[in-house]
């Protein structure tokens, strides 16, 4: 029997890799999400913190420094 994974597609659009956050309990150390990995409990690592956390233990702090598409107009043919 296949099991159902359910996807929280908001959740990981918003914990994108990039993104700044602290962790609640230490206010002002901060740390950059490295992935968001659906499959696992729980779905975040933070970048040089081995330990993945739930989005419930963060503070979001900045996104400036995440990547995104372009959203200028290209020709295709450029």
């Amino acid at each position: 029997m296949a099991s159902k994974i359910i996807i929280d597609w908001d959740e990981m659009f918003e914990y994108l890799p990039g993104t700044w956050v602290e962790l609640k309990h230490q206010p002002g150390v901060l740390y950059q999400i490295d992935c968001y990995e659906a499959t696992m409990v729980p779905p975040i690592w933070l970048v040089g913190n081995p330990q993945p956390r739930y989005p419930s233990e963060l503070q979001l702090v900045s996104r400036r420094d995440v990547a995104v598409c372009d959203l200028e107009p290209q020709s295709a043919l450029a």
